[in-house]
């Protein structure tokens, strides 16, 4: 048995083997980038080429300057507006657990903003379903990821964008312009909830009366609150604007 080992033609030739080269026509190239490599090889007085990694890592280089300046640029893409919120911070996000990940971001961002002490006009969606009904004529689609911040009116985008924008100070820069919250920025009214009990309904929702009966109560939303009118004063259901 190790007779036949020893006398195995792999074991007797040691000289190094050409590169072997590809059949299929989809590989014409790399066939003819090796051939290339295997004649400067054989005739090292002919003017030497470079590496087959060398091109290959100038083609990548060239492949990826074209992708990038081909790219659309974010100023080219309409922007998202918010009327009457031009002195103010919108953010819409959630208070409920039940995605751990979109709980913290929303948490962070709230935090990041609210460090800032400028007005921050904060939409709880899991208090207000209509805020769900604002996003989806805002953005023409009905899932999210919160939160999703405006600032000055203007749409700037979610928790990821607000955490590098604050890392590099643009963040700082943006809401420059914005008027300064003076004194505690927690409303003595809501306590930060920014939402009140529905002082028609007594946050049931409903309203009876001898010649109706039970009715909706329209002055509030299904879990029977209302904005704040105290931090959110003269609060109107947002429309929405595409330049």
């Amino acid at each position: 048995m190790f007779s036949q080992w020893l006398r195995s033609p792999s074991r007797g030739n040691s000289s190094p083997k050409s590169p072997s080269h590809f059949s299929s026509s989809s590989f014409k190239d790399i066939n003819a980038i090796l051939k290339e490599e295997e004649e400067s090889q054989i005739c090292p007085q002919s003017p030497k080429r470079p590496s087959i990694f060398h091109r290959v890592k100038l083609s990548t280089s060239v492949l990826r300057a074209w992708a990038h300046r081909h790219a659309p640029s974010p100023s080219s893409q309409p922007s998202i507006t918010l009327p009457n919120v031009d002195q103010s911070i919108v953010v819409y996000f959630t208070s409920l657990r039940v995605v751990r990940k979109t709980f913290e971001d929303c948490k962070t961002v709230r935090s990041i903003l609210r460090g800032f002490r400028v007005p921050v006009d904060e939409r709880d969606l899991s208090l207000d379903s209509n805020f769900l009904d604002e996003l989806q004529c805002i953005f023409g689609r009905k899932s999210f990821t919160l939160p999703l911040v405006f600032v000055g009116g203007r749409y700037v985008g979610g928790a990821e964008e607000i955490k590098r924008l604050n890392e590099c100070g643009e963040l700082k820069k943006m809401i420059a312009g914005l008027p300064l919250v003076v004194g505690s920025s927690v409303c003595h009214l809501c306590e930060g909830l920014r939402f009140v009990l529905c002082r028609q309904c007594n946050g049931s929702h409903k309203i009876y009366s001898e010649k109706f009966g039970f009715r909706t109560c329209t002055d509030c939303n299904a879990n029977g609150l209302i904005r704040c009118p105290s931090c959110c004063p003269g609060h109107h259901r947002v429309t929405y604007s595409f330049s």
